[in-house]
């Protein structure tokens, strides 16, 4: 094939054109369409005005998505110029210039967030349990296996995305360094038993100065220890020992309610007691004053006429003894012809001759 035949300017059906006579033996020409089409490709002319609105399109993509924010009601805007802080937002739409030159962050600083020590919750899982971090030593230099959960929230959301990078591993870090140091001062007893409240409370207390000093920006809600014991090659023991001083707090709380019931009891019995005695002396001083008073008077009524009061005072006296006699036996004053009578009824009196 000729050199110029390569560079000849032909349609793609006129180079196929005589293809075809050389294979037949010089009889006639070939077919005079090619096997395929081959398409045809316009380049179009470049313009000066496509490259300005290509530059515009390009401007319009980067500034107007780079211009505007959106800050949700649980979050707070904070937006760094050149990488350094500049403002804070509340939540809404605000505005901002394009990056590189600004940058908007919006951390979500209502939610709560939760860390573990000890051991790890996945859901749908079982429990993992950590003994790097939950094996603690205590005061009286023995061991107890602990289990707590952090929960923590963003109190400043500039310090916490200036000067925290990774905040969940602060939290872990800083709640196993303060409550080993509060667990190595107290014994293990207090640890199991009585001392829970008061090292969730000294934990939390101390976390929070900790992050305070680290300027983290985040705030403990709450640390709750969830599972506090001896570890398993000791537990048989120590539930033992945990049994038996349950057993002497009970005896002790049965003790002090009883003396808690008999003491007032008996104080109520005793103050019965005098309030009767006082009652029974008031009696006797009154009774024996009326009958003081009551002899004076009959002394100067007998001073007047002894035979009359001698007389009265003895009727009276029959009066008060006869009722109480249930068999009378009169006479006459000579003593003959006594009659015993019996009384029809118990408190009957039958009378004769005096």
């Amino acid at each position: 094939m000729p050199w110029d035949d390569l560079h000849e300017s032909k349609e793609p059906k006129d180079r196929f054109k005589n293809r075809g006579g050389q294979g037949g033996g010089g009889q006639g020409e070939g077919p005079p369409q090619p096997p395929f089409n081959i398409p045809q490709i316009k380049i179009p002319q470049f313009k000066p005005s496509m490259l300005w609105g290509i530059i515009l399109l390009l401007l319009i993509v980067w500034i107007i998505p780079g211009t505007f924010y959106f800050v949700e009601p649980d979050e707070e805007g904070v937006v760094t110029r050149f990488g350094k802080f500049d403002r804070t937002s509340s939540p809404g739409l605000h505005f901002k210039y394009p990056s590189p030159i600004e940058h908007a962050a919006t951390p979500k600083i209502t939610q709560i967030r939760r860390a573990e020590i000890g051991f790890r919750a996945a859901q749908g899982r079982p429990t993992q349990r950590v003994p790097a971090e939950s094996l603690m030593l205590t005061g009286d230099q023995n061991i107890v296996d602990m289990n707590l959960v952090v929960q923590y929230r963003i109190m400043d959301s500039v310090q916490y995305l200036f000067n925290v990078r990774r905040p969940h591993k602060l939290i872990r870090d800083s709640a196993e360094t303060v409550i080993r140091g509060i667990t190595g001062s107290k014994k293990i007893d207090e640890a199991l038993t009585t001392g829970k409240a008061e090292i969730q409370v000294l934990a939390k207390d101390q976390m929070q100065a900790l992050l305070d000093k680290y300027k983290s920006g985040l705030q403990v809600v709450t640390i709750q220890l969830q599972n506090v014991h001896p570890p398993e090659q000791v537990a048989d023991s120590f539930k033992d020992v945990v049994r038996a001083r349950e057993d002497k707090e009970r005896m002790i709380n049965e003790a002090q309610g009883y003396r808690n019931a008999v003491i007032p009891e008996a104080r109520g019995q005793a103050a019965q007691i005098v309030r009767v005695a006082e009652g029974y002396r008031e009696e006797k001083i009154k009774k024996a004053e009326g009958d003081a008073k009551r002899f004076l008077q009959q002394y100067q009524e007998y001073k007047k006429a002894p035979d009359i009061t001698r007389k009265r005072i003895y009727l009276e006296t029959m009066e008060q003894i006869l009722p109480e006699i249930n068999k009378v036996i009169m006479g006459n004053k000579k003593g003959g012809n006594v009659l015993p009578i019996l009384p029809l009824g118990k408190n009957s009196i039958l009378g004769g001759n005096k």
